[in-house]
């Protein structure tokens, strides 16, 4: 087990070692208590420009010698991804998961 405030601001690299983002924070199923996906910021600056990506929660290994999650992505895989902009909240939305899931599903492991 793992507090989230742990997981929070944890790197993310590719295979190749290359930083993608961090862990912006991990959404949880209401029901099922289970994290569900863990959502990357990468790009902007001081915030500004600040783009969020959910990735489902079982594309990402923890690699100890690197100290954070490693996924296999490159980052213009990343960048095509479903994302979103600070204040926004697209989990809201019916069918977001599906779309991320979908996503992720094309073309990933």
């Amino acid at each position: 087990m793992i507090a989230s405030s742990k997981v929070e601001g944890t790197a993310v690299y590719n295979r190749q070692g290359e930083k993608l983002g961090e862990v912006y924070n991990f959404m949880v199923g209401k029901r099922s208590g289970r994290v569900a996906y863990a959502v990357m910021s990468f790009g902007g600056f001081l915030g500004i420009g600040q783009k969020y990506h959910a990735v489902p929660w079982d594309t990402l290994t923890y690699d100890k010698g690197k100290g954070g999650y490693v996924i296999d992505a490159n980052r213009d895989r990343l960048m095509g991804a479903p994302s979103y902009g600070a204040g926004e909240d697209p989990f809201s939305q019916p069918g977001y998961g599906r779309h991320v899931e979908d996503y992720w599903a094309a073309g990933m492991i």
